[in-house]
Protein backbone atom coordinates (compact mmCIF):
# COMPACT_ATOMS: atom_id res chain seq x y z
CA UNK A 1 0.00 0.00 0.00
CA UNK A 2 1.35 3.42 -1.05
CA UNK A 3 2.30 5.59 1.92
CA UNK A 4 0.40 8.88 2.09
CA UNK A 5 2.67 11.92 1.85
CA UNK A 6 1.98 14.94 4.10
CA UNK A 7 0.21 17.78 2.30
CA UNK A 8 -0.52 15.67 -0.78
CA UNK A 9 -4.01 14.69 -1.93
CA UNK A 10 -5.03 12.49 -4.82
CA UNK A 11 -7.61 13.85 -7.27
CA UNK A 12 -9.11 12.66 -10.53
CA UNK A 13 -9.94 14.55 -13.71
CA UNK A 14 -13.19 14.04 -15.61
CA UNK A 15 -11.43 11.69 -18.02
CA UNK A 16 -10.25 9.55 -15.10
CA UNK A 17 -6.64 10.78 -15.08
CA UNK A 18 -5.15 10.93 -11.59
CA UNK A 19 -3.23 13.99 -10.43
CA UNK A 20 -1.99 15.27 -7.09
CA UNK A 21 -2.82 18.44 -5.20
CA UNK A 22 -0.57 20.02 -2.60
CA UNK A 23 -1.76 22.25 0.22
CA UNK A 24 -0.57 23.66 3.51
CA UNK A 25 -2.17 25.15 6.61
CA UNK A 26 -0.49 28.08 8.33
CA UNK A 27 -1.97 30.25 11.09
CA UNK A 28 -5.32 28.53 10.51
CA UNK A 29 -5.22 29.52 6.84
CA UNK A 30 -5.56 26.65 4.36
CA UNK A 31 -3.56 27.41 1.22
CA UNK A 32 -3.59 25.47 -2.04
CA UNK A 33 -0.13 25.02 -3.53
CA UNK A 34 -1.24 23.79 -6.93
CA UNK A 35 -1.70 20.56 -8.88
CA UNK A 36 1.06 18.21 -10.02
CA UNK A 37 1.29 15.09 -12.22
CA UNK A 38 3.28 13.06 -9.67
CA UNK A 39 3.04 12.70 -5.87
CA UNK A 40 6.74 13.46 -5.30
CA UNK A 41 6.30 16.82 -7.08
CA UNK A 42 3.32 17.72 -4.94
CA UNK A 43 5.27 16.74 -1.82
CA UNK A 44 8.24 18.86 -2.95
CA UNK A 45 5.85 21.81 -3.32
CA UNK A 46 4.57 21.16 0.19
CA UNK A 47 8.11 21.14 1.62
CA UNK A 48 9.00 24.29 -0.28
CA UNK A 49 5.90 26.00 1.11
CA UNK A 50 6.92 25.06 4.66
CA UNK A 51 10.42 26.47 4.05
CA UNK A 52 9.07 29.78 2.74
CA UNK A 53 6.76 30.24 5.73
CA UNK A 54 9.38 29.34 8.33
CA UNK A 55 12.69 30.58 6.95
CA UNK A 56 12.95 34.41 7.08
CA UNK A 57 16.17 34.36 5.09
CA UNK A 58 14.36 33.25 1.92
CA UNK A 59 13.41 36.27 -0.18
CA UNK A 60 11.48 36.84 -3.38
CA UNK A 61 14.78 37.41 -5.16
CA UNK A 62 15.78 33.82 -4.30
CA UNK A 63 13.20 32.45 -6.73
CA UNK A 64 14.55 30.58 -9.75
CA UNK A 65 13.27 28.22 -12.42
CA UNK A 66 14.53 25.32 -10.28
CA UNK A 67 11.88 25.98 -7.64
CA UNK A 68 8.83 23.71 -7.54
CA UNK A 69 6.26 26.35 -6.67
CA UNK A 70 5.34 28.88 -9.36
CA UNK A 71 6.60 32.44 -8.90
CA UNK A 72 3.12 33.78 -8.08
CA UNK A 73 2.69 31.35 -5.17
CA UNK A 74 6.25 32.07 -3.99
CA UNK A 75 5.33 35.77 -3.64
CA UNK A 76 1.99 35.04 -1.92
CA UNK A 77 3.64 32.87 0.75
CA UNK A 78 6.48 35.29 1.49
CA UNK A 79 4.03 38.16 1.86
CA UNK A 80 1.93 36.02 4.22
CA UNK A 81 5.04 35.20 6.25
CA UNK A 82 6.26 38.81 6.48
CA UNK A 83 2.98 40.75 6.67
CA UNK A 84 0.55 38.24 8.22
CA UNK A 85 -2.00 38.63 5.43
CA UNK A 86 -2.62 36.24 2.56
CA UNK A 87 -3.61 37.40 -0.93
CA UNK A 88 -4.47 35.12 -3.82
CA UNK A 89 -2.67 37.55 -6.15
CA UNK A 90 1.14 38.01 -6.10
CA UNK A 91 1.26 41.10 -3.87
CA UNK A 92 4.01 42.10 -1.47
CA UNK A 93 3.26 44.96 0.95
CA UNK A 94 5.80 47.64 1.83
CA UNK A 95 5.37 50.50 4.31
CA UNK A 96 3.66 53.04 2.04
CA UNK A 97 3.02 51.07 -1.13
CA UNK A 98 2.79 47.53 -2.47
CA UNK A 99 4.27 45.60 -5.34
CA UNK A 100 2.36 43.35 -7.74
CA UNK A 101 4.91 40.86 -9.03
CA UNK A 102 3.79 39.39 -12.34
CA UNK A 103 7.26 37.96 -12.93
CA UNK A 104 10.77 38.69 -11.64
CA UNK A 105 11.18 41.21 -14.46
CA UNK A 106 7.66 42.72 -14.19
CA UNK A 107 7.25 44.29 -10.75
CA UNK A 108 4.46 46.87 -10.68
CA UNK A 109 4.14 49.43 -7.85
CA UNK A 110 0.87 50.84 -6.53
CA UNK A 111 -0.35 53.05 -3.73
CA UNK A 112 -1.87 51.33 -0.71
CA UNK A 113 -5.22 52.88 -1.71
CA UNK A 114 -5.32 50.40 -4.62
CA UNK A 115 -4.68 47.33 -2.45
CA UNK A 116 -8.30 46.20 -2.20
CA UNK A 117 -8.78 46.38 -5.96
CA UNK A 118 -5.65 44.45 -6.96
CA UNK A 119 -6.01 41.88 -4.21
CA UNK A 120 -9.24 40.80 -5.93
CA UNK A 121 -8.30 41.47 -9.58
CA UNK A 122 -5.61 39.47 -11.31
CA UNK A 123 -3.37 41.47 -13.64
CA UNK A 124 -2.64 39.98 -17.06
CA UNK A 125 -0.03 41.11 -19.57
CA UNK A 126 -0.45 41.20 -23.32
CA UNK A 127 2.41 42.77 -25.19
CA UNK A 128 3.36 45.87 -23.26
CA UNK A 129 -0.11 46.38 -21.79
CA UNK A 130 -1.55 45.32 -18.44
CA UNK A 131 -5.19 44.29 -18.04
CA UNK A 132 -7.62 43.12 -15.39
CA UNK A 133 -10.90 41.27 -15.86
CA UNK A 134 -13.57 43.60 -14.52
CA UNK A 135 -17.30 42.89 -14.90
CA UNK A 136 -16.54 40.32 -17.58
CA UNK A 137 -14.40 42.68 -19.67
CA UNK A 138 -10.64 43.09 -20.04
CA UNK A 139 -9.80 46.61 -18.87
CA UNK A 140 -6.46 48.31 -19.35
CA UNK A 141 -5.22 49.32 -15.89
CA UNK A 142 -4.02 52.64 -17.35
CA UNK A 143 -7.68 53.71 -17.45
CA UNK A 144 -7.76 53.72 -13.63
CA UNK A 145 -5.26 56.56 -13.70
CA UNK A 146 -6.94 58.75 -16.30
CA UNK A 147 -4.82 57.50 -19.19
CA UNK A 148 -6.86 56.82 -22.34
CA UNK A 149 -6.23 53.78 -24.53
CA UNK A 150 -5.06 56.01 -27.38
CA UNK A 151 -2.76 58.11 -25.15
CA UNK A 152 0.91 58.46 -26.10
CA UNK A 153 3.55 58.42 -23.38
CA UNK A 154 5.43 61.72 -22.95
CA UNK A 155 2.83 63.48 -25.07
CA UNK A 156 -0.40 62.79 -23.20
CA UNK A 157 1.10 61.60 -19.92
CA UNK A 158 4.42 60.75 -18.29
CA UNK A 159 5.87 58.72 -15.45
CA UNK A 160 7.64 61.29 -13.30
CA UNK A 161 10.52 59.02 -12.25
CA UNK A 162 10.75 57.38 -15.69
CA UNK A 163 9.57 53.97 -14.42
CA UNK A 164 6.64 52.82 -16.56
CA UNK A 165 5.83 50.07 -14.05
CA UNK A 166 5.35 52.55 -11.18
CA UNK A 167 1.61 53.32 -11.02
CA UNK A 168 1.68 55.29 -7.78
CA UNK A 169 -0.46 58.39 -8.22
CA UNK A 170 2.36 60.83 -7.49
CA UNK A 171 4.36 59.24 -10.33
CA UNK A 172 1.70 59.76 -13.02
CA UNK A 173 1.35 63.18 -14.60
CA UNK A 174 -1.46 63.63 -17.12
CA UNK A 175 -0.93 66.18 -19.86
CA UNK A 176 -3.96 65.48 -22.05
CA UNK A 177 -6.98 63.96 -20.36
CA UNK A 178 -9.58 64.73 -23.02
CA UNK A 179 -10.40 63.43 -26.49
CA UNK A 180 -8.84 65.49 -29.26
CA UNK A 181 -6.78 67.69 -26.92
CA UNK A 182 -2.99 68.00 -27.05
CA UNK A 183 -0.88 70.05 -24.65
CA UNK A 184 1.72 72.20 -26.44
CA UNK A 185 4.70 74.04 -24.99
CA UNK A 186 5.18 77.38 -26.78
CA UNK A 187 7.40 80.44 -26.26
CA UNK A 188 4.39 82.21 -24.76
CA UNK A 189 3.55 79.37 -22.42
CA UNK A 190 1.36 76.28 -22.49
CA UNK A 191 -1.45 76.06 -25.04
CA UNK A 192 -4.03 73.35 -25.61
CA UNK A 193 -4.74 72.43 -29.22
CA UNK A 194 -8.00 70.72 -30.15
CA UNK A 195 -8.02 68.49 -33.22
CA UNK A 196 -10.65 66.26 -34.80
CA UNK A 197 -10.37 63.51 -37.38
CA UNK A 198 -12.84 63.78 -40.27
CA UNK A 199 -11.09 62.84 -43.50
CA UNK A 200 -7.72 63.56 -42.03
CA UNK A 201 -6.94 65.63 -38.94
CA UNK A 202 -8.40 69.13 -38.70
CA UNK A 203 -7.29 71.68 -36.11
CA UNK A 204 -10.28 73.12 -34.27
CA UNK A 205 -8.28 75.80 -32.47
CA UNK A 206 -5.67 76.67 -29.86
CA UNK A 207 -6.90 77.53 -26.36
CA UNK A 208 -5.55 78.76 -23.03
CA UNK A 209 -6.96 75.86 -20.97
CA UNK A 210 -7.59 72.18 -21.52
CA UNK A 211 -11.21 72.74 -20.45
CA UNK A 212 -11.75 75.19 -23.31
CA UNK A 213 -10.06 72.84 -25.77
CA UNK A 214 -12.21 69.91 -24.60
CA UNK A 215 -15.41 71.95 -25.00
CA UNK A 216 -14.24 73.19 -28.41
CA UNK A 217 -13.86 69.56 -29.46
CA UNK A 218 -17.45 68.92 -28.35
CA UNK A 219 -18.63 72.00 -30.24
CA UNK A 220 -16.94 70.77 -33.40
CA UNK A 221 -18.69 67.41 -33.00
CA UNK A 222 -22.05 69.19 -32.71
CA UNK A 223 -21.38 71.23 -35.87
CA UNK A 224 -20.39 68.12 -37.82
CA UNK A 225 -23.45 66.19 -36.68
CA UNK A 226 -25.74 69.07 -37.63
CA UNK A 227 -24.18 68.95 -41.09
CA UNK A 228 -25.06 65.25 -41.34
CA UNK A 229 -21.61 63.84 -40.61
CA UNK A 230 -22.42 61.01 -38.20
CA UNK A 231 -19.04 59.50 -37.38
CA UNK A 232 -18.59 57.73 -34.08
CA UNK A 233 -17.09 60.69 -32.22
CA UNK A 234 -16.49 60.42 -28.47
CA UNK A 235 -17.45 63.66 -26.70
CA UNK A 236 -15.64 64.90 -23.64
CA UNK A 237 -17.36 64.79 -20.26
CA UNK A 238 -16.50 67.62 -17.89
CA UNK A 239 -18.20 66.54 -14.69
CA UNK A 240 -16.95 69.41 -12.53
CA UNK A 241 -18.54 72.12 -14.69
CA UNK A 242 -22.10 73.25 -14.06
CA UNK A 243 -24.38 73.36 -17.13
CA UNK A 244 -24.43 77.19 -17.03
CA UNK A 245 -20.64 77.51 -16.97
CA UNK A 246 -20.30 74.89 -19.71
CA UNK A 247 -22.84 76.72 -21.90
CA UNK A 248 -21.12 80.08 -21.37
CA UNK A 249 -17.70 78.72 -22.42
CA UNK A 250 -19.29 76.80 -25.32
CA UNK A 251 -20.93 79.96 -26.71
CA UNK A 252 -17.74 82.06 -26.58
CA UNK A 253 -15.38 79.55 -28.16
CA UNK A 254 -14.18 80.18 -31.70
CA UNK A 255 -13.88 77.29 -34.13
CA UNK A 256 -11.31 77.24 -36.95
CA UNK A 257 -12.65 78.48 -40.32
CA UNK A 258 -11.27 75.25 -41.77
CA UNK A 259 -14.02 73.33 -39.97
CA UNK A 260 -16.79 75.59 -41.23
CA UNK A 261 -15.26 75.55 -44.73
CA UNK A 262 -15.30 71.75 -44.64
CA UNK A 263 -18.98 71.80 -43.70
CA UNK A 264 -19.80 74.10 -46.60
Amino acid sequence: MEQKLPGVFTARKKDGTIYYRASITHQRKHISLGSYPAPYMAYAAYLEGISLLSDNTLAISDFSSHRVLPFEKWVCLINFRDNNIYFATPIYIHKNYFEYLLAPEYILKFDIDDLFFYSSHKIMRRGGHFFVADYGMQTNIMNRYGIKNYAVRNRDYRFVNGDELDFRYENIEIYNRYHGVIRKETKKGVKYVAKIHINGNYTIGSYATETEAAIAYNKAIDLLKKAGINKNFSPNYLEKLSPDVYADIYAKLHISPKITAYLQ
